[in-house]
């Protein structure tokens, strides 16, 4: 095991996977010349030349469509978007070609393109720059959707989106391109589509994922004082969701809170709660609970970016209410 940050968990994946496949290509602004916005694909233009670290016109919607191409021609392009605040222009791309190429062509065109950046808040960069795409991108039929919550996380799914078939939305966070985490040695891959049970527990199931995960276990850590023991599961890939393990942790706490950065309506929480009252209702104690961002944009006062996230006071609220406490 070694210790690296975020970005360099990223950047490991993505030189490997050059390394070992000639038609991988990265592409975005300001990926080459200046090492990446948040240098993640530092040192990769001296390493695989222009041809293959691309800098791209701002124009999202235009580089996607030439990424979408080059995948059906073979290629496996990996397209960096400072943030996905800005990708909503590429929407079309992702959306509309890029998942639906496989069915629409009747098989015929794959389209194995990693789609990354940076999402959510991240500081005080107003209500169009602070958005969580994951349930967004999560209700398209033909896409794959991943948030890892640390750098080893990163490493083994970023290797595997690459390596992957369809198109996979890769969901980073501005806020963990400098958290640190150890990260095997040598070849690393997770596969997609498996939750991680990041902490035992017997009291409460805790369900979350990205970098809100931090607060699921400062929460889990303040409540183990109190004798309350918190079961913290990270789902790390959003579509396809592991509800078995989900489900196979609520069998043994009877409870559930799910924590979710982004807004609550039409949420990956919405979502995981329905699941657990059609296939878990004979195991729950209580009603599941969601902790949210308020159903409002993000603002820019550092005050009301506060009230508006989750935190650890309000998952604490929420787990105790599950307990009848």
């Amino acid at each position: 095991m070694k210790t690296i940050q975020f970005r360099e968990a990223l950047r490991e994946a993505m030189n490997e996977e050059m390394r070992r496949d000639e038609k991988v290509f990265l592409m975005g602004e300001e990926v080459a010349e200046y090492n990446g916005a948040y240098k993640v694909s530092q040192g990769m233009l001296d390493e695989f030349g222009a041809k293959r670290v691309i800098d791209t016109p701002i124009a999202e919607l235009g580089f996607t469509g030439i990424a979408v191409g080059a995948s059906m021609n073979g290629l496996r392009p990996i397209v960096e978007f400072m943030t996905w605040n800005f990708a909503i222009l590429a929407a079309d791309q992702i959306i509309n070609s890029a998942a639906k190429m496989l069915q629409m062509s009747g098989g015929q065109y794959h389209c194995p393109i990693v789609f990354r950046g940076g999402n959510g808040s991240a500081g005080q960069l107003g209500a169009t720059h602070s958005q969580s795409f994951e349930a967004f991108y999560s209700h398209v039929p033909g896409l794959k959707v991943i948030t890892p919550s640390n750098p080893a996380d990163a490493k083994g799914l970023l290797k595997s989106a690459i390596r992957d078939n369809d198109p996979v939305v890769f969901l980073e966070s501005e806020k963990m391109y400098g958290d640190k985490g150890e990260v095997p040695e040598g070849e690393y891959l997770i596969p997609i589509g498996v939750a991680d049970v990041k902490r035992k527990g017997r009291d409460v199931t805790i369900v979350s994922f990205g970098k809100i995960m931090k607060v699921a276990f400062e929460a889990a850590d303040v409540l183990e004082k109190e004798g309350i023991s918190c079961e913290v599961i990270d789902l790390r890939t959003i579509r396809p969701i592991d509800y078995a393990t989900v489900v196979e942790s609520i069998k043994k706490t009877n409870r559930c809170v799910v924590l979710e950065e982004s807004w609550p309506l039409a949420s990956i929480s919405s979502e995981i709660a329905y699941h657990l009252q059609r296939y878990a209702f004979d195991y729950l104690d209580a009603p599941v609970m969601r902790v949210t961002q308020t159903d409002t944009p993000i603002a820019f006062s550092p005050t009301l970016i506060a009230e508006a996230l989750p935190n650890t006071e309000r998952l604490i609220a929420a787990i105790r209410t599950t307990l009848y406490r």
